[in-house]
């Protein structure tokens, strides 16, 4: 498939899955009282479809969660001129957050109910530079160990013509959530 026809299925994805967050609860915090008894899964999708808010992060930064799977998440967003450095590319700082953001959440996928997850570390090798050219990439996070106390991830972000633009590592920790949350 030609990049032009990729770039255009991940726009298609893009908009199917930005009117959904429109249309229901917006950016924001979900209410610990209704997603407690969640499992990571079952939080993801339901932010996904627009039952409980997503993270304002992503309007900031100018990315979305686009897919999730057990194990596995994608996000998708270009930077805009506000996340320029001062020669012209994109600041490493984005490369971080997106890439953090797809490799957390597929943690998060992996969530049984009662238990969540931290990011403890934090590593991003930058391979090339983002210039404002780049129309749209994509941070696939995938899962290679989630334990009871540890997970550790690995991550990509990659444009459509399947050009690497960084890729990372995270360990985050895992952990039981309070249950004190008053109802």
């Amino acid at each position: 498939m030609s990049t032009e026809l990729i770039l255009e299925q991940w726009l298609a994805e893009e908009s199917a899955v930005l009117l959904g967050l429109q249309n229901g609860c917006g950016p924001g915090v979900a209410d610990l009282k209704e997603v407690m008894n969640f499992s990571g899964m079952e939080m993801m999708q339901s932010m996904l479809q627009g039952r409980i808010p997503y993270a304002t992060m992503g309007q900031t930064l100018d990315f979305h969660l686009i897919q999730i799977e057990e194990g596995k998440a994608i996000f998708q967003g270009a930077p805009s001129q506000s996340h320029l450095n001062p020669m012209g590319t994109t600041h490493g700082g984005w490369f971080a957050a997106i890439l953090d953001s797809a490799m957390g959440c597929a943690v998060h996928s992996k969530m049984p109910v009662g238990r969540g997850y931290t990011t403890a570390e934090l590593s991003v090798n930058l391979v090339r530079a983002i210039t404002p050219q780049v129309k749209r990439l994509r941070a696939i996070g995938n899962v290679v160990h989630c334990g009871k106390q540890l997970a550790t991830t690995e991550g990509r972000l990659v444009g459509p013509d399947g050009t690497l633009y960084a890729h990372a590592t995270s360990t985050c920790l895992v952990f039981d959530l309070k249950h004190n949350v008053k109802a």
